[in-house]
């Protein structure tokens, strides 16, 4: 290696400092796992050369025969990792060993513990691939090439893992990377070959490429050069074997390598489709959500295979957007091995593929649903609010999706979403023909907004939507099973048969009493309202606001607004419950300046109950303090 001097020092990222020092505490325990985690890192490189010599051959400089090797210097300390796949530059050598490029990276440290149980299954969900070197390495050194530069070309990366890295220019014959570990004092269990080959065989057996080493020597007397390479996993891809022949274990070991996680997946489902077309797909659904699950910018998916040749990454036109969660593979023996992103959007092999994956993902859930509900309602809390995407980009699947959605219901007595719609509908009164539902700003709001009231007293249960997704969601699910979904906040209520006919009679006679006094309210309120009218929702509560049946529900109006969309004024209904004394009192009121207090006061009240924000707090405050002072001492 001849060293160039072109060399600087830099400081790692701040986040990459604090991660290390959590990380060689927390992950000390498994810490074997470095070696998967260098391997999977060098099987991804070999993968992207294969990808990107497709259109250029010359960037194989004369070897096409991809490897991983393994190997350790008992003198030197030193365990090493080396591929001869896509290599980096110097400039991708400082993106991907200087910082963390992922986004979440804030939240993930502000979330960890202290407790080293729960903080290695986060660092871990987290992913640190290269970094987990330094459970076990004081230093770490990494040669490496991109392929189609000269030799001239090469870099050498190195540190400590305190907190600086140092980076030179170097001339590197052969592409490719090589990542060697100089071992902390007392990790001399790794420069061991049967212990190294132990790991390999445990953690990347499942490795599609040859991971070698040398044999191990016969005798003292048997020189280097004597050895030679040995083949130490399975070396084909695991998706293509049959599914008899894996072990469970095999399959958690691919998913992490697949995904690069370290926990086990929470389920998966192998098929291998064949006939007019023939594909295999393996999908994973993980326990936990990715810190950047959110992060519309970044890639996820599921890899592209074509007759075992890695293509792509993050193919999102395998797989619709709401199943973004999913990890795995989609290998397909018709598809072009040129195919690119363009392509795959106006492929019928590749509709065909997604339409059936899509399927395929679904009845796993369904499955998991129906099969183990405790695991179904560990995958619910983690990827629900994912999966209420779906009825709004999956029409045709559409009832599959809305049967597993979960929700929270005035049935149960805490904030779980536990309750599916097929769960309601089995518990509806006779004759109650619709789902009601109940959205707001949170689960407290929802669960004592005024609007269920009369619900409770006729014991009809209704679903609390708490999510900001929720309100987006039921303008997409409109109907189940034959039943209307409707929001109790919405259109005029008319509960026919579910009401006790004293109530209705009731509200009847009050209409014709009242109409004077929701007339002089209208005029009051002017243009704040579109209408007043006496309620068939109230029970204990003066006053509520409605909107019309198709109009943008409250919640929906002030995100869109706050995030900066032009959202059309829309003018709520008052609604009226006569039975309360204010609204009594109201009918007796014949001074207009106090009439209009009262009005404006049930106004705002109906605002504060929604959850919505007084254009005039000081009004509402100096109207509200007069009128106490009114009340006998």
């Amino acid at each position: 290696m001849t060293v160039s001097a072109h060399k600087e020092t830099l400081d790692f990222q701040a986040e990459v400092r604090q991660l290390l020092k959590l990380m060689i505490h927390s992950l000390y325990s498994n810490k074997e796992i470095f070696l998967r985690e260098l391997i999977s890192n060098g099987s991804d490189a070999c993968d992207k050369l294969r990808f990107e010599g497709l259109s250029d051959d010359a960037l194989y400089e004369g070897d096409s025969e991809l490897k991983i090797r393994v190997s350790f210097d008992k003198a030197a300390r030193t365990v090493t990792v080396s591929d001869n796949g896509i290599g980096m530059s110097r400039a991708e050598v400082m993106e991907n060993l200087g910082t963390i490029a992922k986004s979440g990276t804030k939240q993930f440290l502000d979330s960890l513990t202290g407790d080293n149980a729960k903080d290695t299954r986060l660092i871990g969900q987290f992913g640190v691939g290269f970094y987990s070197g330094f459970i076990i390495a004081d230093k770490i050194s990494v040669i490496t090439r991109r392929a189609g530069l000269g030799a001239e070309h090469g870099v050498h990366w190195e540190s400590d893992g305190e907190g600086s890295y140092a980076i030179e220019t170097v001339e590197k014959p052969a592409r490719g990377t090589e990542v060697i570990l100089h071992l902390r004092e007392g990790e001399d269990e790794f420069l061991d070959d049967f212990r190294l080959r132990a790991i390999i065989r445990k953690y990347s057996d499942h490795i599609a490429l040859p991971i070698v080493m040398k044999k191990a020597s016969k005798g003292e007397g048997e020189t280097e050069a004597a050895t030679e390479d040995e083949t130490v996993n399975h070396a084909s891809a695991l998706w293509a074997r049959s599914k008899k022949e894996i072990s469970a274990e095999e399959y958690n070991e691919f998913y992490k390598h697949v995904a690069h996680d370290f926990e086990d997946p929470l389920a998966h489902v192998h098929s291998q489709v064949e006939g007019r077309q023939s594909y295999t797909t393996l999908f994973y659904v993980p326990q936990r959500a990715s810190f950047d699950l959110w992060d519309r910018d970044k890639r996820q998916g599921v890899k592209l295979y074509v007759r075992r040749v890695f293509i792509m990454d993050a193919a999102e036109q395998l797989l619709p957007n709401y199943l973004r969660f999913v990890r795995g593979v989609v290998d397909s023996d018709d598809l072009p091995l040129n195919v690119s992103r363009e392509i795959l959007q106006h492929n019928r092999n590749v509709e065909a593929i997604r339409s059936a994956s899509v399927k395929k993902v679904l009845g796993l859930l369904e499955d998991l649903a129906k099969n183990e509900p405790e695991k179904y309602q560990s995958f619910w809390q983690e990827f629900g609010r994912v999966l209420k995407e779906g009825p709004g980009e999956d029409f045709g699947n559409r009832e599959r999706i809305a049967k597993l959605l979960r929700f929270a219901s005035t049935h149960n007595s805490d904030d779980a979403e536990t309750v599916a719609l097929d769960d309601y509908i089995s518990r509806t009164k006779e004759g109650q023909e619709k789902i009601y539902y109940i959205t707001g700003e949170s689960y407290a709001a929802a669960k004592n907004s005024p609007h269920l009231e009369v619900f409770r007293r006729e014991g009809i249960e209704v679903l609390i939507f708490s999510d900001r997704i929720d309100e987006w969601l039921m303008s997409h699910l409109t109907e189940y099973a034959g039943k209307t979904l409707q929001s109790v906040a919405k259109g005029s209520l008319d509960l026919g048969k579910l009401e006790s006919e004293a109530a209705a009679e009731e509200i009847k006679k009050a209409e014709s009493e009242f109409k004077d006094v929701l007339t002089r309210i209208k005029e009051s309120l002017g243009d704040k309202v579109q209408e007043v009218r006496i309620s068939h929702r109230l029970t204990d509560s003066p006053a509520c606001l409605v909107r019309e049946e198709h109009d943008m529900g409250a919640g929906l109006r002030r995100m869109l607004k706050s995030a900066g969309h032009d959202v059309p004024d829309v003018k709520p209904i008052l609604e009226l419950n006569v039975t309360h004394p204010l609204v009594a009192r109201l009918h007796k009121e014949q001074n207009e300046r106090r009439f209009g207090d009262w009005s404006s006061i049930l106004f705002d009240q109906a605002t504060l109950a929604e959850g919505g924000q007084l254009e005039d707090p000081a009004s509402f405050v100096a109207r509200l303090n007069d009128l106490l002072l009114l009340l006998p001492e």
